[in-house]
């Protein structure tokens, strides 16, 4: 649902979170519409408005932040891996490395975004009584523009609208909406068949992608206001975009059923010892392969990460040739690692295969088994099309 690469902002937790471009376009256009807003109620001083304003709108994208990182440390803490947390035009995406193996993973997963979100609302809410009356709150919060209110409350009204509205429209049962994956968790559950629960989740998700896109179109025609129906229709296309992809994805995942990871990759990978000093790394590997990375190994043959020439080349060059090639590696097995068993319909979409071009098969402890690279994925997926 998202095109082109992010720019990093920071890491948090050691998980790159980074913006698409068309974030700055929505972080304009909410300082832009909130400066009027808070300048009403605010008492006129356009200079208040707009600090006020520009607050509000990055506490938002914030907690955008925070509802994503609520998925990927429980994620994380289930043992999938981050390749990083990006905001885009329609909010934001934890990117996970794999998928989940259990409904039980998929449901906690889902539902973390939401709690994060649900204890953002209740801090608004008793921030925002603490500002003022609740009434006071209900009325800034509903974007009346009679309301006199200070700049904290204005703040924390705004805060909490917005993420009570996420919330509530987070937890429909449409994917790839949190909702639409907690009922592919249910569904899940009852039928213990994932592609199914899949494909229930994704077809509500293209009803409800409709519905919003045939809510713009009615408002279109009958409102003043276009950028409420452009709105709707845009965010309408998205998520009947992203369930068409997931009802797709099914497809594969059907004429693929059985093939795994290992079914398909090279059995008898090059790999360096994690213990091999720069300098050979240098001599023995990158210039006499020409290849720019290798898998580096333990003694007992697990996957530590990847040996980059460009890492073993600077510290080479740095006076450091006899530096272990196991503490200049790039990642983790988490990071460039698959097991050998997942089927291999996990590595379709896999942004670190795509970017990398192979990606490191090991067992359940961790060894290297193989390698298995873009090409081979193409080759398995175009076998499972069907002829003509």
């Amino acid at each position: 649902m998202m095109m082109g690469r992010s720019i990093k902002l920071v890491n948090l937790f050691g998980i790159r979170i980074g913006v698409n471009p068309t974030w700055f376009i929505i972080l304009f256009l909410v300082i832009f519409s909130l400066s009027g807003y808070f300048e009403d109620i605010l008492g006129g001083s356009q200079t208040q408005a707009y600090v006020v304003a520009v607050a509000s709108a990055l506490l938002f994208f914030v907690s955008l932040i925070a509802h994503e990182m609520g998925h990927a440390l429980v994620a994380r803490r289930l043992g999938i891996g981050i390749s990083g947390i990006d905001l885009w035009l329609l909010g934001g995406v934890a990117k996970m490395t794999r998928d989940t193996r259990t409904a039980g993973e998929e449901f906690k997963v889902a539902a973390a975004g939401p709690a994060v979100t649900l204890v953002i609302v209740l801090l608004c809410a008793l921030g925002g009584l603490l500002a003022g009356r609740g009434d006071s709150v209900l009325e800034a919060a509903t974007f009346r523009s009679d309301v006199s209110a200070s700049p904290a409350l204005a703040l924390v009204a705004f805060l909490g609208l917005m993420n009570a509205v996420l919330l509530v429209f987070n937890l429909v049962p449409a994917f790839p909406l949190d909702g639409g994956r907690i009922a592919k968790a249910l569904a899940w559950r009852l039928t213990g068949d994932r592609i199914k629960a899949t494909r229930v989740a994704a077809c509500l998700g293209q009803a409800f992608g409709v519905g919003l896109m045939g809510l713009g179109a009615f408002l279109l025609v009958t409102s003043d206001s276009a950028l409420d129906s452009f709105w709707w229709l845009l965010l309408g296309f998205f998520i009947f975009q992203g369930a068409r992809a997931a009802v797709t994805s099914t497809q594969f995942a059907q004429r693929l059923e059985g093939v795994t990871v290992a079914d398909v990759m090279d059995r008898e990978p090059v790999a360096m010892p994690a213990a091999t000093r720069a300098i050979d790394a240098q001599e023995a590997w990158f210039l006499r392969y020409g290849w720019d990375f290798f898998p580096a190994v333990d003694e007992a043959g697990r996957l530590v990460g990847l040996a980059r020439q460009a890492q073993v080349d600077q510290e080479v060059a740095a006076g450091r040739p006899a530096t272990p090639v196991g503490e200049l590696v790039d990642g983790s097995a988490e990071d460039w690692g698959i097991l050998a068993d997942e089927p291999i319909e996990s590595l379709l979409g896999q942004e670190r295969l795509r970017d990398q071009g192979a990606l490191m098969a090991v067992d359940a402890d961790g060894i290297l088994r193989g390698v298995v690279t873009v090409e081979q994925v193409r080759r398995a997926v175009a076998a499972a099309l069907p002829a003509g």
